[in-house]
């Protein structure tokens, strides 16, 4: 019989991380449901489950060393781990011009948009290495692009000094790790699902979050020997 791929999705109890979690699950994975509010995260659970969907969920708030730490041992003690996708993020609130953003403002969304996918990928990397063919996919946005902000300063979003950087940070880091893991077998992306409408942007985006979640699931099955350290969108590949 073959082995069934576990994946886990942090920020999974609705949007983008749902709809993740929600297709990786119609791929045939196991997936773990993360997310820190436990009534939005049970309810995304039976939601899922009454789809016949293989699902669980794992109490996971990524900005909490000990919460992080559980999950992780939850992971191992259900059989493993083959894919990662963090998706957990905030926006941090408003105003976000550099001339008034706060620097605690600042450091709470780093703490849970770069900080956060850091603790949590450190936790279960043991895992990852020990499963066939492991996947690390991080929730980006062309917000965080140097590229593009320089390039089509219109066409990124507006003036923000904390959350768009946070995905700048966090295209950075997705570049170290896949450095540093390149030859373990270890698929390191990160990806944007476009102007999609969550709460995050109040659902004035033009996507569902349905569309915003394929590049993610294309990215956590990616077969071996595909590309590492990108950044891409349903168009192909951007810059960083």
């Amino acid at each position: 019989m073959q082995h069934k791929r576990t994946a886990l999705v942090t920020g999974a109890n609705k949007g983008i991380g749902y709809e993740i979690a929600a297709g990786l699950a119609r791929l045939g994975f196991r997936v773990g449901v993360g997310a820190r509010d436990a009534g939005r995260r049970e309810a995304a659970v039976e939601e899922l489950r009454a789809e016949g969907l293989d699902v669980f969920g794992v109490a996971l708030d990524v900005t909490d060393d000990a919460s992080v730490a559980a999950a992780a041992e939850q992971l191992e003690a259900q059989g493993g781990l083959d894919v990662l996708v963090n998706n957990a993020a905030i926006t941090g609130g408003m105003p976000q011009e550099p001339s008034r953003v706060s620097a605690a403002q600042v450091l709470q969304v780093v703490d849970t948009n770069v900080i956060g996918v850091i603790r949590v990928t450190n936790a279960v990397l043991p895992l990852l290495r020990r499963a066939e063919s492991p996947r690390i996919v991080n929730v980006s946005s062309t917000v965080g692009s140097l590229g593009l902000q320089t390039a089509q300063a219109d066409a990124v979003g507006p003036v923000s000094a904390a959350y768009s950087p946070t995905k700048t940070y966090l295209n950075a880091v997705t570049v170290q790790y896949a450095k540093e893991l390149a030859g373990t077998g270890i698929l390191v992306n990160a990806g944007c699902p476009g102007y999609v409408a969550t709460d995050l942007n109040g659902h004035q985006g033009t996507r569902t979050p349905e569309q915003g979640a394929a590049v993610f699931l294309e990215l956590a099955t990616l077969p071996d020997g595909g590309p590492s350290g990108t950044f891409r969108d349903e168009t192909g590949i951007q810059p960083w």
